[in-house]
């Protein structure tokens, strides 16, 4: 991974190439996705082991697959850099997560996870690395929306819960940003899958410490909600988001924060039979509306 120039984080391109747009489509619509596919999973595998498995099958996946096309295993400081980011953004970021949405409501989980691209913003002025115009107007009509369409969501809560999502939001941040700027993983996928496996191992080990089982036998159902996860959500949609990282600004990167929302949103719809109201659509195209201002002002990294 390159370092972005002091300035700004990326140079202004005429038009996305095809591969950014490829990677934008798998966060915003199959992260949006794995709401569903989580709430549908969590009957037979609980929380933590859920998401540490998931991303440890996948890693160890890909990891295989890298290593039967030849790509060298990653060194000794690649290894400990994909352990600490893996931490930071699986282990902090999904497992603060799983333990908030067992006490705070899912509309305010959303609204926190929303203010993700703020924190990532306010984190690489550490690197004198400032957001475009577009990108910061994008996101403050992005948060809106999200903002509008939580507004009578359940939003009971506890304090452990609003410091685990608080935890859980500054810690993917966190680590999105040192993977772009301090702690470089190894090349292309092979960097991906030693995060994953990392990160995955810390999760499987805090499904331990906190006596989590999964059922046996499993049901039909999440078992197929979890292959779910790890093929889709994993493989495919996490894999896009270091893609973002790498090669994007961590704005436009994190755009999905605000269409995952309306992504589920629609879900509810279409499989669960959900009636939304005239002013859920409005908060949607309001989040469309800053996703397409994050999109006119859209930068992609040097040499990328």
């Amino acid at each position: 991974m390159e370092l972005a120039s002091p300035v700004s984080a990326a140079s202004r391109g005429p038009g996305l190439p095809p591969l950014i747009l490829a990677c934008l489509a798998a966060t915003w619509l199959i992260w949006g996705s794995t709401y569903l596919a989580i709430k549908y999973a969590l009957p037979s595998f609980p929380p933590f082991f859920q998401m540490g498995s998931r991303f440890l099958v996948a890693g160890l996946l890909l990891f295989v697959w890298m290593r039967w096309r030849g790509a060298p295993l990653p060194d000794a400081r690649q290894w400990r850099n994909a352990a600490v980011v893996g931490a930071l953004m699986l282990g902090g970021g999904m497992g603060g997560t799983a333990v908030a949405e067992q006490t705070v409501g899912s509309g305010l989980v959303v609204a926190f996870i929303a203010v993700v691209p703020l924190m990532i913003a306010a984190l690489n002025l550490l690197w004198r690395v400032y957001p475009a115009r577009h990108e910061l107007a994008g996101i403050g009509v992005g948060l809106a929306g999200v903002l509008m369409l939580t507004q009578g969501s359940g939003f009971q809560s506890s304090p452990q819960g609003l410091a685990a999502i608080a935890i859980a939001c500054l810690t993917w941040s966190l680590g999105s940003v040192l993977s772009q700027r301090r702690l470089p993983l190894a090349p292309g996928a092979m960097g991906f899958a030693s995060e994953m496996i990392c990160g995955g191992a810390l999760l499987l080990a805090l499904a331990l410490l906190t006596g989590e089982r999964p059922q046996w036998p499993p049901q039909p159902l999440a078992v197929a909600a979890w292959s779910y996860l790890v093929v889709f959500g994993s493989l495919v949609a996490f894999n896009a988001y270091m893609v973002l990282l790498a090669r994007a600004s961590t704005g436009l990167a994190s755009s999905y924060t605000f269409v995952n929302p309306v992504i589920a949103m629609l879900l509810g719809v279409a499989v669960a039979g959900e009636r939304i109201s005239a002013y859920e659509w409005l908060a949607a195209g309001v989040v469309l509306a800053g996703v397409l201002l994050m999109l006119g002002g859209a930068r992609l990294r040097p040499g990328r």
